[in-house]
């Protein structure tokens, strides 16, 4: 998958940690998601209804440590 089109974004609350994760939305209703300070790193490529799993996920405090 050719993400170098892609246009990313981040929280504009993230500003203060500066740990943050950017995300694209894909062609064909998927999203993309990547760590701001590794642009070249790993990138979590998610289809639609995985990527509403996800946030639910997310929300809930399922990745809470």
């Amino acid at each position: 998958m050719d993400l170098s089109v892609a246009l990313w974004r981040k929280s504009r609350l993230s500003a203060a940690s500066g740990n943050c994760v950017e995300v694209a939305h894909l062609p064909g209703r998927g999203f993309a998601v990547r760590d701001s300070k590794d642009r070249t790193g790993a990138v979590l490529v998610f289809g639609g209804s995985e990527w509403i799993a996800f946030v639910a996920a997310v929300k809930g405090g399922d990745f809470d440590l």
